[in-house]
């Protein structure tokens, strides 16, 4: 299977109950970001740069099992900044665990193996380790010439305690296909579990050099069609058909709330309009209409990543041919 079993019926129950109680809006995956902090600078990184003037707040244990709590996701992304910088990081893994949520932990990995004692293997935790390309990309995407050798070290590490283990690449437009295509190589033979891909998003305080338009991200992602059928990739069929330009997907940000240390972030994990004190506030105050591909903001109009599209995917509401591609594809 692509995922845990545990984790898919979980995450079933949950869109059957929220349907039935007609909620039109609710959360998939809780995007957590304790802390800004991170030990890399990568030049592809908005947060570090956006939240500059906040860089040292940071979410007690308390705030982020709240937002857990008051968003009801049965999946919680922890990310940042470094969530290994996270001083309560071990504390936070194991309250979310308590409260059978799913967690992905996701690190650069300098910091794994000085961890990795304090973390438990269990059915509720995978790592995911984000690598943008063999060892001269990484280096060179990170700002650290070692950055490469360390996370291929942290994935050998987690492999050989018994951790579920995926990798998240994110493509640039300076991004080759046949380096992608050797990295993906290397992974599977490490054992890693599960890819995720992804374009990189515009952020403003970066600049427009290293981001690809949608036509360049299809001609990208079409190059990578016999790695999708060769590795298992968690990305689902329908979001990798929509990179290849071969579907419309709307985008469903409310579905994947980013909550850090100054409030809830709206409208999404790439863009910050504004900030709210509640998830309830968020999904009520938010001009949702304004967003997304057909709502007309120019920041939308290029922007493909996954944690925007994905959950459409999830949610269905597509053809009958869409439901039967998905559970294929989660039992391949």
């Amino acid at each position: 299977m692509r995922f845990k079993p545990g984790l898919t019926a979980k995450l079933t129950r949950h869109i059957v109950s929220n349907r039935a109680k007609g909620n039109k809006r609710f959360a998939l995956v809780l995007m957590l970001e304790p802390t800004f902090k991170c030990n890399l600078l990568c030049e592809g990184c908005g947060r570090i740069r956006e939240y500059k003037q906040d860089i040292d707040k940071v979410l007690s244990v308390k705030g982020c099992l709240e937002a857990a709590d008051e968003c009801g996701a049965p999946i919680v992304s922890i990310c940042g900044g470094e969530p290994l910088v996270y001083p309560y990081i071990i504390e936070l893994i194991d309250e979310l665990t308590k409260k059978g949520k799913y967690i992905y932990l996701c690190t650069n990995g300098i910091l794994f193996k000085e961890k990795m004692d304090m973390l438990k293997p269990n059915g509720n935790l995978m790592i995911n380790f984000h690598i943008d390309g063999l060892e001269k990309t990484h280096g060179a995407i990170t700002g650290f010439a070692c950055a490469y050798k360390k996370v291929i070290e942290a994935i050998k590490a987690a492999k050989s305690r018994g951790f579920f283990v995926c990798t998240n690449t994110t493509v640039y437009k300076k991004t080759e296909p046949e380096e992608i295509k050797e990295l993906f190589r290397e992974l599977h033979g490490l054992g890693v579990d599960g890819f995720l891909v992804s374009p990189a998003y515009e952020y403003v305080h970066v600049g427009e050099e290293f981001f690809m338009n949608k036509k360049e991200l299809a001609d990208f992602f079409k190059s990578l069609q016999p790695e999708f059928k060769r590795y298992r990739f968690l990305n689902s069929p329908l979001y990798l058909e929509f990179v290849q330009g071969e579907r419309r997907l709307d985008c469903s940000p409310w579905a994947n709330p980013t909550r850090n240390p100054v409030g809830w972030r709206s409208p999404c994990y790439q863009m910050a309009d504004r900030h709210f004190a509640t998830y309830k506030e968020l999904l009520e105050k938010t001009d949702w209409d304004k967003y997304g591909p057909a709502g007309g903001d120019p920041r939308c109009k290029e922007c493909a990543v996954h944690c925007g599209f994905e959950p459409t995917s999830a949610l269905g509401g597509g053809s009958f041919g869409d439901i039967m591609k998905l559970i294929k594809w989660q039992f391949s």
